[in-house]
């Protein structure tokens, strides 16, 4: 992978790219991480530095690693590893070896965090701030009836806005 600056973003359609391509979200190190799927998301510019925000709900087995680490990856990834990505999204790596399911390639990178050697791009970032989404902060009391029940996937999520250090392409 070749390491660039974080402006390579600018030529994606980071609409597309979140919510239609998906990403891997990983933390950990070489020695235990984890990673999971997400469509949920976006990038920007906040506190004068570049930045992406993430959504992820506390019962997922990543969310502990994101919580013990300092530094997390964003990877994305052609079409071709579609089953790859949900797989990594429907299996729980607290019970299953779901990297090796998928048929990923774990990939250390200089700073220490993860990625998979099939991303096209990985974006490489360090946790900024983080804030428990809870019911009585939605202005729009709809939306949480309609992602927050219990028909509706589990607990509330954890918004982590982490800052963008660099970039990684094939």
């Amino acid at each position: 992978m070749n390491k660039l600056n974080f402006e390579v973003l600018a030529k994606e359609n980071v609409f597309d790219l979140i919510n239609k391509e998906w990403m891997l979200i990983t933390a950990g190190d070489s020695s235990n991480f984890n990673t999971m799927t997400a469509s949920w998301g976006g990038m920007g510019w906040l506190w004068n530095r570049p930045v992406a925000f993430l959504f992820v709900r506390k019962e997922r087995f990543t969310h502990q690693f994101i919580e013990q680490n300092s530094r997390l990856t964003l990877s994305f990834y052609a079409e071709e590893y579609r089953k790859a990505l949900q797989i990594c999204g429907s299996k729980s790596g607290r019970d299953t070896d779901k990297v090796a399911l998928a048929g990923l390639t774990p990939l250390k990178l200089e700073d220490g965090t993860m990625t998979f050697d099939e991303a096209r791009m990985t974006v490489c970032c360090r946790k900024l701030f983080a804030t428990d989404m809870i019911e009585a902060d939605f202005a729009d009391a709809e939306l949480y009836k309609k992602f927050y029940n219990a028909n509706a996937g589990g607990t509330d999520h954890t918004l982590y806005i982490v800052e963008i250090e660099s970039v990684y392409t094939k």
